[in-house]
């Protein structure tokens, strides 16, 4: 089974790096043209150009954009429509892992979590929505991670701005899959991602990476953990139209390791 996006426009935030790139990647792969949003415009430049030295029948295209700013998101997804004339696909990536306790939480802090996590989803949502229900064809994928279900202590911010990611999520997927709007949560567990790259330099510098990893992966029910082309493989069918009767749900990407389901 082949899948495929042909004709299919998709807008990836956080696209640069870690499961961002690698859903630019695929999605590039199947046909699908891909409009890569993030902040550092050398490392969007390198990411672009390895998205199109791979893609059959798409192309991708980089914006400089911060999604935590209203404005940046109101003229960049302006400079997509221009550039590839409309919207079918949008994967609310964009994010931090950012966790401590609660009492350490500053409203600064949270309001930087939310604006990223939340407000980002809501207002790129509410610019493509009309296309999308016009065309009565939209998928939307918000990428969250095992918090937003199972939250632990010291999880806030995300766990909470994730959570509400979620509900977000339900609420969209109730009122687009008349208009043929499917809506679906991605929930991240342990992935390999440039987030843990950067957490070896920071723990794990005497020990190789893939030693380093194994470890991480070694209370995984599946064994290991996953890898960002099978993240990124399950968003793809999600925006296909094989899961064309899919929409509301909340699929956790984890290898067994949330104790719920």
């Amino acid at each position: 089974m082949e899948v495929r996006l042909d004709g299919r426009t998709a807008i990836i935030t956080g696209a640069s790096a870690g499961l961002g790139l690698a859903m630019a990647k695929q999605f590039a792969a199947s046909g699908a043209n891909v409009a890569m949003l993030a902040r550092r415009p050398d490392v969007l430049e390198q990411a672009t150009a390895a998205v199109n030295a791979g893609a059959k029948g798409g192309k991708a295209a980089g914006f400089g954009c911060d999604v935590s700013k209203a404005d940046d998101i109101k003229k960049t997804v302006a400079d997509v429509m221009k550039t590839f004339g409309k919207v079918d696909i949008l994967i609310n990536n964009a994010g931090t892992s950012r966790a401590m306790p609660s009492s350490e939480i500053t409203d600064e802090i949270w309001h930087e979590d939310l604006e990223l996590k939340l407000f980002a989803a809501i207002r790129l949502t509410r610019l493509v929505w009309p296309g999308m229900k016009e065309r009565h064809w939209g998928r939307i994928i918000n990428v969250l991670n095992l918090g937003a279900k199972a939250p632990r202590a010291n999880g806030a911010p995300t766990a909470v701005s994730r959570a509400a990611g979620m509900a977000l999520m339900k609420v969209l997927s109730q009122e687009g899959a008349k208009d043929g709007i499917l809506v679906n949560g991605m929930l991240v567990g342990l992935i390999d991602s440039d987030q843990h790259v950067r957490r070896h330099a920071r723990e794990g510098s005497n020990t190789p990476y893939e030693e380093f990893r194994t470890k991480m992966g070694a209370n995984v029910p599946i064994g290991r953990i996953g890898k960002a082309e099978e993240f990124a493989a399950m968003a793809c069918f999600l925006c296909s139209d094989l899961a064309g009767f899919t929409t509301g749900a909340a699929i956790n990407m984890d290898g067994g390791a949330s104790p719920v389901v």
